[in-house]
């Protein structure tokens, strides 16, 4: 079954909110995308559902897009902390149902998440986290932290799993974590059942706390 069609905005045509727009349009969701610069709006055009030049911190241009009906507003202006803060709070205040928010450091992180900001990231930090663990862990593909504890990880299956089923393994209470997903080739099998059987090549997707997702990397 296919995704859901969502709208998003994103706010800042940077390098990330660019990646951010062009990969939304990607999925089939519709995305608009906004920055002050004519140049820049006119470049990215084409690859999304619409693009409109604009300051995000005027209040009647922001009210004039409707962010209320947005599933996600991504305001990925970092570099200007007065700008990006402000933004979120006229979100904040008009409604918006979702924030992400582009922090350039710390301070600027409790800021946005004092004000109401539903998820704050750090691109560029968040990246080398993951190239480092890739280098110590090339076993592990893709996470998703869901919070400070949390995290949802695409691992190579350990080897001595193969040929063995999930009930056998008893993944959940010998390791504690949820097997969502196992991809095996271009197939996906979400939510499999305890009969199961492991093959060679497997990837995992697990949900669980973060040092015992680390443990069963070390396998």
């Amino acid at each position: 079954m296919r995704n859901e069609k969502k709208q998003f905005l994103v706010i800042g045509m940077g390098r990330f909110g660019a990646s951010v727009a062009k990969t939304l349009t990607q999925m089939g969701h519709e995305v608009l995308a906004m920055d002050r610069d004519a140049r820049i709006v006119d470049d990215i055009a084409p690859f999304v559902t619409q693009a409109v030049q604009g300051n995000a911190t005027d209040d009647e241009i922001l009210m004039s897009l409707g962010v209320e009906n947005y599933d996600s507003i991504v305001v990925s202006i970092a570099s200007n902390m007065r700008d990006s803060i402000l933004i979120c709070m006229l979100l904040k205040e008009m409604k918006a149902r979702h924030i992400v928010a582009k922090a350039m450091d710390d301070l600027h992180a409790k800021v946005l998440q004092k004000i109401g900001v539903d998820r704050v990231i750090f691109p560029e930090r968040d990246m080398g986290q993951r190239t480092a663990r890739a280098l110590v862990m090339p076993q592990m593909m893709e996470t998703m932290n869901l919070s400070d504890l949390h995290e949802i990880v695409e691992i190579e299956m350990p080897a001595d799993w193969d040929d063995h089923t999930l009930g056998q393994l008893d993944v959940r209470k010998k390791y504690d974590l949820s097997v969502l997903a196992i991809r095996r080739g271009t197939d996906m099998l979400v939510s499999p059942r305890a009969d199961f059987r492991f093959a060679s090549g497997d990837v995992l997707l697990v949900l669980g706390e973060k040092e015992k997702v680390r443990a069963l990397e070390r396998l």
